[in-house]
């Protein structure tokens, strides 16, 4: 069986949210693409907020668009209609997600005026998460579901996002996007050396024959 690709945050937290809704919208007309452009929006309406010094129910706001983005995978399953395209769709609007509550959240760091270089932080935190994002899909076309499973990593998407919620709701955006940006790094360099020892070789790729 492949091994599960949910954080804890998603495992404990989020699923226990997103199944229920998502079986509340099975017999409604809508499909999992427009609850990933839901979740999008939320998370869009989320960085504005913390930009506009509204931190608090930004950081709400981010939090429920993590829960939403579990939402369309749940609804996909339970209506039988997964695909390729609405995965890949899904993976694309996280990236803009992702990339615009980092922005937001710098924005904030910024109107602070005390803060070191907010706006490289923002930035730092922003490539880091798309790197982790981009490495799991890399390792999941180099090794399988399992590989991406087995070096998940403590940075996944959903304890990201809470990690950032929680600093804009307590007024610390600054030092969210540090940890976020630290441990994305962290865990882009712990897959890199997983993949990397000759014991991925259990996941039929040799060390030297990867691109």
């Amino acid at each position: 069986m492949a091994g599960s690709l949910d954080g804890p945050v998603s495992r404990h937290l989020n699923r226990r949210i997103s199944r229920p809704l998502a079986a509340v919208l099975r017999p409604m007309p809508i499909t999992p693409n427009e609850v990933s452009i839901v979740a999008l929006a939320l998370a869009l309406a989320a960085a504005a907020l913390i930009a506009a010094d509204a931190p608090i129910a930004g950081g709400v706001l981010v939090q429920v668009s993590s829960v939403v983005d579990g939402v369309d995978g749940d609804l996909a399953r339970a209506k039988s209609m997964t695909s390729r395209f609405g995965a890949l769709f899904d993976s694309v609007l996280d990236r803009y997600a992702d990339v615009a509550i980092a922005a937001g959240m710098a924005w904030h760091a910024y109107r602070q005026d005390s803060l070191p270089q907010p706006l490289l932080v923002g930035m730092a935190a922003a490539v880091g998460m798309l790197m982790v994002s981009y490495s799991r899909a890399r390792l999941e076309a180099a090794g399988g579901r399992d590989a991406a499973a087995a070096l998940l990593g403590l940075a996944s998407r959903d304890v990201r996002l809470l990690l950032l919620a929680i600093g804009a709701a307590v007024g610390e955006a600054y030092w969210a996007l540090v940890v976020v940006a630290g441990m994305s790094y962290v865990t882009l360099c712990w897959r890199m050396w997983g993949f990397w020892r000759p014991s991925a070789s259990a996941w039929g790729v040799h060390p030297r024959n990867r691109a």
